[in-house]
């Protein structure tokens, strides 16, 4: 499988903070630009039986900045990833597993993040990501700016 060290490491280092550990996810695909995650519903799921607002949140939280991290490795850097905000959209309720798939934004040029990170020691970057129903319809969505920082 294609980046297949490299999304091991990323998995890693989700489950070494014990509330991501919790959420039980698991990398679903990578293709290099679009990071995609799964987490069961049974361990989200609210007082209504669908997902949990706050980990359809953290699921594409998590995902943007999986996307970020795998991008600075890949580019052979060091760098703390950090959100820097973000805006969400609720649109329907989710009763299924939770499946989100992040990638940077439409207008968001990762060669030139990369570029302004290695000169500058710090860059930013919008990323989106979006939760899927099971019809193909959406249940979330995030815009969100990512701030990288070398160490």
């Amino acid at each position: 499988m294609p980046h297949a060290a490299e999304l091991e490491r990323l998995l890693a280092h989700y489950q070494s903070m014990p509330p991501v550990a919790l959420m039980q996810l698991s990398i679903a695909g990578y293709d290099g630009r679009r990071l995609q995650l799964h987490a069961p519903l049974s361990v989200h799921v609210n007082d209504k039986g669908c997902a949990f607002g706050g980990s359809l949140a953290s699921m594409m939280t998590l995902a943007s900045w999986g996307v970020v991290n795998l991008l600075v490795e890949r580019a052979g850097l060091h760098a703390d990833i950090y959100v820097a905000d973000s805006q969400i959209r609720y649109l329907a309720p989710l009763f299924a597993d939770l499946d989100v798939v992040a990638e940077p934004a439409a207008d968001a040029d990762p060669d030139e993040f990369l570029a302004t990170l290695r000169t500058r020691g710090r860059a930013r970057m919008g990323l989106v990501a979006q939760t899927r129903l099971p019809d193909g319809g959406l249940a979330t969505e995030l815009a969100a700016r990512y701030v990288a920082i070398v160490k």
